[in-house]
């Protein structure tokens, strides 16, 4: 990870704010391939007797996207500067092999397998350590610039 990356401050990457931000750190970008760290926390919205409901795992896949998006439109010169909104547009072949309990650092992968205008699709993977917890194919449409 470069130093870079590791010391971007991550809502400066998302549209989204506390509460509801699901990742803590980007750790990876290149153009077809980004990586997030999030360590789940009690207080954490979609957190429930010390574990995390599918709902929070598919937001940390969503968000793990927009690090990547707006990593890449607020360091690559052609682009404008600006954070996207996206929105999950379809989750296809979701398996989630066990939900990740408060404490545990997952590490989402999202490798893009087509961008098409505002629309990308994304092969995703998320890990506890090298145990494989989730995966999924999701399709994110991008809209105009993020609030504020």
């Amino acid at each position: 990870m470069s130093d870079k990356i590791r010391d971007l401050d991550i809502t400066a990457l998302l549209p989204q704010r506390p509460p509801f931000v699901m990742v803590d750190r980007l750790t990876w970008y290149d153009p077809l391939k980004s990586v997030t760290e999030f360590t789940v926390r009690e207080e954490n919205l979609f957190c429930r007797d010390g574990i995390m409901e599918e709902a929070g795992l598919i937001e940390n896949i969503a968000q793990t996207c927009a690090a990547k998006t707006g990593y890449r439109d607020t360091t690559e010169p052609e682009r404008d500067g600006i954070v996207k909104i996206g929105f999950i547009g379809m989750i296809k072949r979701m398996d989630i092999y066990r939900n990740p309990r408060v404490g545990e650092r997952l590490t989402t992968t999202v490798e893009i397998r087509e961008e098409v205008f505002n629309s990308t699709l994304v092969d995703t993977k998320v890990e506890i350590g090298r145990e494989l917890i989730a995966v999924c194919e999701m399709k994110i449409y991008l809209t105009a610039k993020a609030p504020g």
